[in-house]
């Protein structure tokens, strides 16, 4: 049974089927589910390299089903009880390969779910086709979808952004398979035949979860989720029939720190800053009347007057409008535009606007 109250949960493995275990949880207690199910890679037999020895590939028992009807039949019940777990501003995603995904995304569609975006995973070190006769399967599909059209979801783009070096983030993402020191292994074989890298997860969570959120993951695997959840100071829950993977994702929750500095872990982005009228850095001595500020060419001047605004020998204005108008531009962020000079040095003045913010903070 799963308690009422399903924060007593975070940070642990579930062990049951996961539609079994989610039709017990409370409705609408969840920030964002990652889901990787089952596969259904339909294989045939062995798969062999041209030497004739055998690729480690997908062949457990959870990823076999008897028909396409019996894996739309499951797809469709875990995404029910998902779908009634979420909070309504909540969001999943859901990744798969070409066997799977396109099955998955029709049924969200059908169960009412809006779909996002559909993020391509691009893999740098892809398993070859050893057959030779199809393209290498160099790609995996995440689908991020919202709980309803009209929902309210969390979107962290400067987060997003700041991770990407300053560029918006695109929906393709260049990251490499789980390999080397990342990967559980046992008894020098890898634990899961799936398990995704840490990278990927971060990417997901950081999107679209705020610290403290509660991520749930119904096919745990060996918890790399949990793992990347804990250390993002965000709090999870997964679920997993398989005895061993329990048992090993357990271990990786324990062994996994919470960060020590939460502030960290929070994207501030301008609209929740504190506002700073430019005057503010004129009361408080960063700049003074009569300084001189500069663009960073300094082709362009102005002074500072006492009462927050600047004057050419044309217009006294905004740092803003008096931007805009030496540039004869319809607008300016003079923030980013205008410079004090320091030690020989132009300095933007949105330095000083930082600095204030900081103490605010």
């Amino acid at each position: 049974m799963v308690a009422s109250n399903v924060h007593i949960l975070a940070d642990r493995v579930l062990h049951g089927d996961c539609i079994d275990v989610m039709a017990a949880m409370p409705a609408a207690s969840i920030d964002m589910i990652f889901a990787d199910p089952p596969y259904n890679l339909q294989l045939q037999g062995e798969l062999l390299r041209p030497n004739n020895s055998r690729v480690d590939g997908v062949d457990d028992d959870w990823d076999r089903f008897c028909d396409f009807a019996a894996y739309d039949r499951f797809t469709r019940a875990w995404l029910e009880q998902a779908r009634r777990v979420l909070k309504p501003d909540a969001t999943l995603w859901v990744i798969g390969s070409y066997h799977n995904i396109f099955r998955i995304g029709a049924a969200l569609q059908d169960l009412g779910f809006w779909i996002l975006n559909d993020v391509v995973w691009r893999k740098t070190n892809p398993m070859p086709n050893f057959r030779g006769r199809r393209f290498t399967n160099a790609h995996e599909t995440l689908i991020w979808c919202a709980r309803g059209r009209s929902a309210r979801y969390r979107f962290n783009y400067h987060a997003m952004k700041n991770l990407n070096d300053e560029v918006q983030m695109r929906s393709d993402w260049l990251l490499p398979i789980c390999t080397g020191g990342e990967r559980i292994k046992v008894d020098g074989r890898k634990a899961h035949a799936t398990q995704k890298p840490e990278a990927l997860l971060h990417r997901a969570l950081l999107a679209s979860t705020a610290p403290g959120d509660l991520v749930l993951d119904p096919f745990f695997g060996t918890g790399t989720t949990g793992a990347v959840a804990i250390r993002l100071g965000r709090r999870c829950i997964g679920i997993e029939r398989d005895e061993t993977y329990v048992r090993l994702a357990s271990e990786r929750l324990a062994a996994t720190p919470r960060p020590s500095e939460p502030e960290l872990f929070v994207t501030r982005d301008a609209r929740s800053q504190p506002r700073i009228p430019f005057g503010w850095l004129v009361e408080r001595g960063l700049l003074q009347p009569g300084d001189v500020l500069y663009d960073q060419r300094r082709r362009h001047a102005a002074r500072v007057a006492a009462d927050g605004t600047i004057a050419t020998s044309e217009l006294r204005g905004s740092i803003h409008r008096v931007g805009a108008h030496v540039q004869n531009a319809p607008a300016c962020n003079g923030w980013q535009f205008w410079c004090a000079e320091r030690g020989g040095r132009l300095i933007p003045i949105d330095v000083f606007r930082q600095q204030l913010r900081a103490e605010l903070n």
